[in-house]
C-alpha cells in the first residue's frame, strides 16, 4: 500500500483505539508491563490491522473534525477494554466475601496490578484467573474482539444507541450472580459452623465460643477451599464467558 498523508492519518486513529484497549484490558493492560512493552503491542497491532482498514472512507473536515474522531476512537477502545475488565472485578468481590466469611478481611496487602490494598483470597483468585487465561488461549479472544471491532465499528462510526446502560445492568446482575455463586461452598459449610456454634454457646455458655469459632473458621474455610480447588477451571469458564458476553455487548452498544 502507498504511503500517504491520509494513510497516516487512519492509521493514527487506528493506534488511538488499539492503545486505549491495550491500556485498559486484561493482561495486556496490568501495570506490572512495562509503558514501552504496551505501545510496541499496540504499534505492531497497529500496523497490522490498519491495512485491512479502508482509509479512503474516513472522512472529516479541518482540525476540529479530526480532533473528534480521536476522541470517538479513544472512547471506543476504552469501553471495549473496560468491558472485558470488568469481569475480573466479580473475583475481588468474591475474594472480599470470602476473606470476610473466614474473618481474614484484614490480612491486605498491596496490589500492584490494581493499585489498590486486596485480600490474600482475592489475589489467589485474580492471579490464578490469569494463568488460566494465559493457559488456554484466552488472550487471543481479546486480540481478535480488537481486530472485529474495526469490522463492527468502523473508523469515526461509534454511535451510542442507549446499550450502555443495558449493558451495566446485565453486568451488575451477574457480579452478584457470579460473585455468590463462588464463594456458596464456603458460605454453606460457615453458615452450618454458625448455627453448631449458637447451639453450643446455649448449652455449654462457660466456653469461649468466640475464640474457638474464629479459628474453626478458618479451619474449615480453607479445607473447602482445597476440596473445591478442583472447580477453579468451571470457575474461570463462567468468567470467560463473562467476558465475551460483556465485550459483545458493549461492542453492539456503539455500534450504528
Amino acid at each position: 500500500m502507498k504511503f500517504t498523508v491520509e494513510y497516516l492519518e487512519v492509521f493514527l486513529l487506528v493506534m488511538v483505539r488499539i492503545s486505549a484497549m491495550v491500556y485498559i484490558m486484561p493482561f495486556f493492560g496490568d501495570r506490572s508491563i512495562p509503558v514501552k512493552v504496551k505501545i510496541a503491542i499496540s504499534f505492531f497491532l497497529a500496523v497490522l490491522v490498519g491495512n485491512t482498514v479502508d482509509y479512503n472512507a474516513v472522512s472529516y473536515t479541518g482540525v476540529i473534525g479530526y480532533s473528534i474522531l480521536v476522541v470517538k476512537e479513544a472512547i471506543t477502545g476504552l469501553l471495549i477494554g473496560m468491558a472485558a475488565n470488568l469481569s475480573l472485578y466479580i473475583l475481588d468481590f468474591s475474594g472480599h466475601m470470602l476473606s470476610l466469611e473466614l474473618g481474614l478481611s484484614m490480612a491486605t496487602e498491596f496490589d500492584p496490578t490494581s493499585n489498590m490494598q486486596s485480600t490474600v483470597i482475592s489475589n489467589f483468585l485474580k492471579y490464578s484467573f490469569m494463568l488460566m487465561f494465559l493457559v488456554t488461549d484466552m488472550h487471543y479472544y481479546l486480540i481478535d474482539a480488537l481486530y472485529g471491532s474495526f469490522e463492527t465499528i468502523p473508523i469515526g462510526g461509534m454511535v451510542p444507541n442507549g446499550g450502555v446502560v443495558s449493558s451495566m445492568v446485565k453486568y451488575i446482575t451477574d457480579y452478584f450472580v457470579i460473585g455468590f455463586r463462588i464463594i456458596l461452598p464456603v458460605f454453606s459449610c460457615i453458615l452450618v459452623i454458625n448455627v453448631v456454634l449458637g447451639i453450643l454457646a446455649r448449652i455449654a455458655p462457660q466456653m469461649n465460643m468466640f475464640v474457638i469459632g474464629m479459628q474453626l473458621k478458618i479451619f474449615v474455610g480453607l479445607v473447602v477451599i482445597y476440596f473445591v480447588l478442583n472447580l477453579l477451571p468451571g470457575l474461570c469458564d463462567f468468567i470467560f464467558q463473562e467476558m465475551q458476553d460483556m465485550t459483545q455487548l458493549f461492542i453492539k452498544s456503539i455500534t450504528p
